[in-house]
């Protein structure tokens, strides 16, 4: 019974120290996306926030208002889901029975709930799921320049 505490309280500590690293690896994670049409490129951080947007190569200066939106928008979704996936890879070992303990069974974790359902997709349906649609410029379609006169 000793020893098997003592494996017990071994694996514990060796989670808890591999814990400490990934978190540490992690808080230097980002990822940088280009968007699919090449017009920006943005950098997220480890909890997905936006920490750098360049415009690349001056297309910005000849895409609608919606158009530059859709591109900002499709390229930080696509580095936030980079993100989001490195993250999952790196704490699944956490989430494996032990097998030097049968009784410590692993962390379970909704990565769903998370990062929500897309994550979980592969990343081919999940491009395909987003479709192509382009971002309505409301404030463009709304009319109201038709009425000014």
């Amino acid at each position: 019974m000793e020893k098997k505490l003592a494996d017990a309280m071994a694996e514990l500590e060796a989670t808890q120290e591999a814990v400490a690293k990934a978190e540490a690896e992690l808080r230097e994670a980002s990822f940088t996306v280009r968007s699919k049409d090449r017009a920006v490129e943005v950098t997220v951080g480890h909890q997905g926030e936006l920490t750098a947007l360049r415009f690349l190569e001056g297309k910005y200066r000849r895409m609608a208002a919606g158009e530059l939106a859709a591109s900002v928008l499709d390229a930080a979704e696509r580095a936030r889901t980079q993100m989001s996936r490195h993250v999952m890879e790196t704490f699944q070992p956490f989430t494996q029975p032990s097998t030097t303990v049968p009784e410590l069974t692993g962390v379970d974790i909704d990565w769903a709930e998370i990062f929500g359902p897309a994550v979980l997709e592969a990343p081919e349906r999940a491009a395909g799921r987003r479709g192509g649609g382009r971002l309505r410029d409301e404030i463009h379609e709304d009319g109201e320049d038709d009425h000014d006169v």
